[in-house]
């Protein structure tokens, strides 16, 4: 199968194949074909059927991709699930899709469970996105906050997570206090460096246009204007998710997102995020989506340890 780019703009090929062509190889490795290519020209050796998906795949990355931006492997394999589960999705006009656009990255909403979230967030003030890691609940929550302060539709940015996982205790790890509950905001500054780039979020960081906060640090703070995110809200106690939830003001719109199958708060202590599901059930105007294995956007092994993890616990 051969095909050509039009038009031809050599940065974005160069961008779309990837350092070492890392993003075609991706592309093989999933379906197992062979891509070769000269410029604007491709052809496709392999199964037709997988053939004609990573034809369709190339172009929509093509069509979408702006000049000197770059597509992470993540993004890829969103575009392989979309042909690998219907071929006939990829053809769809992208303004049908849930688009986000930050100065760094594009980030399109899988279809299904992603695209049912980020919509849900953009109408609702606060939206509940419940399931297992690697669904994509946190990054697409943090590229819709950028997405929303760069069109000047909040002032500040609030990213928050509670000091508690797998058992740790912060009087154990080593350093002063930012050392300490650092790592446990590194998955959340990592997707802003992906986005707004090292420089630009260093800055406002500093500025404290952006913050990212333990959760016990949220306690006498009412922000307006603002995106609040509270993720691996499942290690919030009762009191800290009651106290977060009165915490947000006019004009601000709040993601609170988690697992409940990996809490790790001490035994006999009730999950925040368990006792709100079950508080808040009968309010209106609160958004709750709810994700599963099947929208694992990792590794595909990720997702059968998940299914298989959740069948031994059935």
């Amino acid at each position: 199968m051969k095909f050509h780019l039009e038009p031809v703009n050599h940065d974005k090929i160069s961008d779309l194949c990837g350092p070492t062509n890392s993003i075609l190889k991706q592309i093989e490795e999933e379906l197992g074909i062979k891509i070769l290519n000269r410029g604007a020209s491709f052809r496709i050796k392999g199964e037709t059927s997988n053939a004609q998906i990573a034809k369709n795949i190339i172009l929509r990355i093509y069509d979408d991709l702006e000049e000197n931006k770059t597509i992470s492997s993540e993004e890829v394999h969103l575009y392989l699930r979309k042909g690998m589960n219907d071929l006939k999705n990829i053809k769809k006009d992208t303004s049908a899709r849930q688009i986000i656009k930050t100065p760094n990255l594009i980030v399109a909403a899988n279809y299904g469970s992603q695209e049912h979230y980020v919509e849900t967030i953009r109408k609702k003030v606060l939206t509940f996105g419940i399931g297992p890691a690697g669904t994509g609940k946190t990054f697409l929550a943090v590229a819709l906050a950028v997405e929303q302060f760069t069109r000047g539709e909040v002032e500040k940015i609030l990213l928050v997570r509670p000091a508690v996982e797998a058992g740790e205790k912060l009087g154990f790890l080593p350093g002063d206090l930012s050392q300490k509950v650092d790592p446990y905001l590194r998955p959340l500054y990592d997707a802003l460096f992906q986005m707004l780039g090292y420089k630009e979020t260093t800055q406002l960081i500093e500025r404290n246009i952006i913050e990212v906060v333990p959760l016990a640090f949220m306690r006498g703070r009412t922000l307006n204007n603002s995106f609040i995110i509270l993720d691996e809200s499942q290690n919030a106690t009762v009191e800290q998710m009651k106290m977060f939830l009165t915490r947000f003001g006019f004009g601000s719109k709040v993601v609170i997102t988690g697992d409940i199958t990996q809490i790790d708060l001490p035994k006999n202590t009730l999950s925040g995020l368990v006792h709100s599901l079950e508080v808040l059930k009968s309010v209106d105007d609160i958004g709750l989506v709810e994700f599963e294995s099947k929208d694992v956007v990792r590794h595909g092994l990720v997702q059968k340890i998940v299914e298989a993890y959740a069948k031994f616990a059935n």
